[in-house]
């Protein structure tokens, strides 16, 4: 049985979470970051993919994983939008949302 005063509670968790996400957004908004080249036209690659049709019914980890590969596109949309090539390495504006994907997928 589902504890409902608990989900009350993560309920209410989040909306806190989304007060300090509005004022993170407000006085961050976007980081310039610094990516080596091959990683950068890797995530060009995930953006220019076609995988069009029906996965259907997803464990949790199938999900988490083709939700990562949607934030690596996101990236790659973003480098092939601005990205400017300094030396070997790309530089982009990159939306802190976007930046943050990138860190929690590394832990």
């Amino acid at each position: 049985m589902v504890d409902e005063e608990r989900y009350a509670r993560y309920r209410e968790d989040s909306k806190v979470l989304a007060a300090i996400g509005k004022h993170i957004d407000a006085q961050v908004g976007r980081v310039t970051v610094r990516l080596p080249r091959a990683v950068a036209e890797a995530a060009v690659d995930a953006w220019e993919r076609d995988e069009s049709g029906d996965l259907g019914e997803e464990t949790h980890e199938q999900y988490a994983l083709r939700d990562q590969a949607g934030d690596l596109a996101l990236i790659g949309l973003v480098i092939s939008e601005r990205g400017r090539r300094e030396g070997e390495d790309v530089v982009i504006d990159l939306d802190v949302v976007s930046a943050g994907a990138a860190v929690r997928a590394s832990l």
